[in-house]
């Protein structure tokens, strides 16, 4: 299997007009910023897949909606191929590592098969940005700390792997010097960085040297934390820090003790009501995000239940639910107590109405208050009016604040913001 420095070091490939197209989570974002680096460092031309003689499709291989989109997204890209529209078809990312030899024997026409990215731990790695000006993702480690035993990641990553401080720092800086207004620090498990190469979680102590050393960065947003990780140094940090946002991304994935056991969460329905309990006490006002899995191997009713109670109780921000997805090569593909297909989505769908109904609750009491939003983009088909997100909010996953502005405003601008509507998951306001 090549790696994209091989493939674009090959004489007959350079100076070539290539598109990529990314699919997945915001880690794959970074890495298909990364494989964009790769083609212009060595004499590429980034165009828009339309217009490009090379496309290369960063695939998601972790459930099966999203391997579905995947083969898709392929199968579009090799039949633009056979029109004479694309000359080559290169097919990277997660679900490209895991079945090599599938894609290759059934999809005839995929001219490489190049993996998923290898994490450098020294390296600044070389990026072509595909997120706005104004935000960016860092990630700080690789594959996860954990061995969950839904979960394909390990599988298709390799081993835990931290960046050394001194990398990420010095990204952070670039960034901070080009403008950047907020930084997304991304991994499968951010709350483990450190571990395999200090032997400690470090993501605290990194965070303390960041923040001392930003000037014109003004949130730095922390995905996806895991809840047996989180410690109360980390805590602290978040609640001590301005700049770091009152944003806890923290996937609990289901709350019954036997369920946790079997899925090797490391953590038990106590400890995880003890730690919302002091999230909530420590940072006053935290927004909590978290998902869920329904339908896991062994699930009853009862569980299920425990899980909706749970839920109305503790009342989330923010929520999303997955449907457990059975995948090969996991521990959990061979369990007793495989829940039907129809359970599991009737399980999700009322969860989510639950989850709805808390949220516009939640919504309704922000009407009349003032927040500061980041201005993400101008909306085109309505003048005046911006889109913007709160320190609550992340991209792509969350919300937005809907701004109407008698002045003009950019991307990237932070304004005050009255609120004075709310809908299911946005909110309606007025620029100070």
């Amino acid at each position: 299997m090549k790696t994209i420095k091989d493939f674009y070091s090959e004489r007959h490939a350079q100076g070539r007009n290539v598109g990529v197209i990314n699919l997945g989570c915001a880690r794959n974002l970074v890495d298909a910023q990364v494989i964009l680096g790769h083609l212009k460092r060595t004499g590429h031309h980034i165009v828009d897949v339309a217009d490009a003689d090379i496309a290369i499709v960063n695939t998601c291989g972790f459930i099966e909606a999203a391997k579905k989109e995947s083969i898709d997204t392929i199968i579009e890209l090799l039949e633009l191929k056979k029109q004479g529209k694309l000359k080559k078809v290169i097919v990277a990312g997660c679900l490209a590592q895991r079945y090599s030899d599938e894609l290759i024997r059934e999809l005839d026409g995929i001219d490489a098969i190049v993996g998923a990215q290898q994490l450098d731990r020294e390296a600044l790695p070389e990026q072509v940005l595909l997120t706005p000006g104004h935000f960016a993702y860092v990630k700080i480690c690789e594959s996860c700390y954990n061995q969950c035993s839904f979960c394909i990641i390990p599988k298709i990553k390799g081993k835990f792997t931290s960046r050394t401080m001194e990398s990420v720092f010095r990204e952070v800086k670039q960034l901070d010097e080009r403008g950047v207004k907020e930084v997304l620090m991304i991994g499968q498990d951010i709350t483990a960085y450190g571990m395999d190469i200090y032997r400690e979680m470090s993501l605290a102590k990194l965070l303390k040297e960041i923040t001392a050393a930003m000037e014109n960065i003004q949130w730095i947003r922390l995905l996806y934390t895991f809840p047996a990780h989180v410690t109360d140094e980390l805590i602290d940090v978040i609640a001590g820090e301005e700049k770091i946002c009152k944003y806890i991304d923290m996937p609990i994935q289901h709350i019954s003790d036997n369920l946790l056991k079997s899925m090797n969460r490391g953590i038990t329905t106590r400890e995880i009501r003890e730690l919302i309990g002091k999230i909530r006490v420590k940072i006053p006002g935290a927004s909590i995000r978290t998902t869920f899995i329904v339908g896991l191997p062994g699930e009853t009713s009862g569980n299920y239940k425990e899980l909706l109670d749970f839920v109305q109780e503790t009342r989330f921000d923010k929520m999303g639910v997955f449907v457990y997805s059975r995948e090969e090569g996991t521990p959990a593909y061979a369990m007793p107590g495989q829940v039907p297909e129809t359970v599991k989505k009737e399980r999700m769908n009322r969860l989510m109405q639950l989850q709805r109904d808390i949220s516009m609750t939640a919504q309704q009491k922000m009407v009349g208050r003032s927040m500061k939003v980041l201005v993400d983009e101008e909306q085109k088909e309505a003048k005046g009016v911006y889109l913007g997100r709160s320190e609550y909010d992340a991209p792509e996953v969350d919300g937005s604040v809907y701004v109407h502005s008698a002045r003009k405003l950019k991307p990237g601008d932070f304004v005050t913001v009255k609120i004075t509507d709310a809908l299911e998951y946005d909110l309606v306001g007025e620029a100070a």
